[in-house]
C-alpha cells in the first residue's frame, strides 16, 4: 500500500567546509512541498541548507486556500529566505510555477546570489483573470490545474479545486512581481518545458522581457509538462541546478576557480 502526498516542509542543514549555500524553494499555487520534495533532496544531497515552507492555505483543503492573501505566501517564503541568510554565505531562491514568481520576489528584495526556476508563472492567460475579484463573490471553485505531468503514475497531490479567491490572489502577485523584475540581478536559470498546459510562453516572454539587470540562461525541457520536478526530465533539473549554483558559486570566487558548465 502507498503512502499519500508528504505535505510537510523540508528542512536540511549545510554539509561540508568551504562556503556555506543555501537554497530557498518554493511549490506551485494549490500544490505543496511534495510536489519539490526530492528537489530539495538532491540540494541536501549536494550539501546545501535548504528550507521549503508548506505556503500558506496549501496541504489541507482548498476553502483554507481560499482564504489566504498573496502576501501570506510570500512572507512564508521570506521567512525561509531569512533564516537562511542568517546562517549561509550565499542563498539561492527556487521554485516551480507560482513558486518560481516567488523565487523572483526575494531576489528582487533580498540579496540572493542566483536564481532556479522551474516553468514559472507570471502570467494568467485566463481571460477570467481581471474579472476574479468579482467571479470569487458568485463562484468559489474552478476544476483543478494541478497533475500536468507527461510521467505515467505520478501525482502532485495537488487540491481538487481551485479557489477563485486565490485565484485572485494569484492574479495580483503576479502583476506586482512583474514591476519588480527589473530589480533582480543575479543569474537566472530557468527550465522550460516544450509542452506546459498550466504555464503558457507569455509567461517566459514578460521574464525575458522584465530580467534587463540579470543574466537568464533557459533549458529546454522536451519529455515533461509543467510539474518537470516530478516528471521524466527531473534528474536533469536536479543535476542541472546544482551544477548551476556550483558555477555561480565558482564565478564569485574568481577566475581561478571557475568550472565548467556540465548544459549542453
Amino acid at each position: 500500500m502507498t503512502s499519500g502526498p508528504d505535505h510537510s516542509p523540508f528542512s536540511s542543514a549545510f554539509r561540508g567546509e568551504g562556503t556555506r549555500t543555501g537554497v530557498v524553494l518554493s511549490h506551485g499555487f494549490t500544490g505543496s512541498p511534495h510536489g519539490l520534495r526530492a528537489w530539495a533532496t538532491a540540494f541536501a544531497a549536494a550539501g546545501f541548507a535548504v528550507r521549503m515552507p508548506l505556503l500558506p492555505g496549501h496541504g489541507t483543503t482548498w476553502q483554507d486556500l481560499a482564504k489566504t492573501r498573496w502576501q501570506q505566501w510570500h512572507g512564508a517564503l521570506d521567512d525561509a529566505f531569512l533564516e537562511l541568510d542568517a546562517e549561509c554565505d550565499h542563498v539561492f531562491a527556487a521554485g516551480l510555477s507560482m513558486g518560481g514568481a516567488l523565487a523572483l520576489r526575494i531576489a528582487a528584495t533580498r540579496p540572493v546570489a542566483g536564481v532556479v526556476l522551474v516553468n514559472p508563472g507570471l502570467v494568467i492567460d485566463d481571460p477570467r483573470a481581471s474579472l476574479a475579484g468579482i467571479l470569487k463573490l458568485v463562484l468559489k471553485s474552478t476544476p483543478s490545474i494541478g497533475n500536468d505531468i507527461l510521467k505515467a503514475g505520478v501525482d502532485e497531490g495537488a487540491y481538487a479545486r481551485t479557489p477563485v479567491a486565490a485565484a485572485h490572489e494569484l492574479h495580483k502577485m503576479f502583476r506586482d512581481t512583474v514591476r519588480l523584475l527589473p530589480r533582480v540581478t543575479a543569474p537566472v536559470q530557468a527550465y522550460r518545458s516544450a509542452v506546459d498546459h498550466v504555464v503558457s510562453d507569455a509567461s517566459m516572454d514578460v521574464l525575458r522581457r522584465g530580467l534587463t539587470h540579470a543574466p537568464l540562461e533557459v533549458i529546454r525541457l522536451e519529455n515533461s509538462y509543467h510539474v518537470a520536478t516530478l516528471d521524466n526530465d527531473a534528474d536533469r533539473i536536479f543535476e542541472g541546478s546544482v551544477d548551476f549554483i556550483r558555477r555561480v558559486q565558482a564565478a564569485a570566487a574568481g577566475p581561478a576557480e571557475e568550472v565548467p558548465s556540465e548544459q549542453a
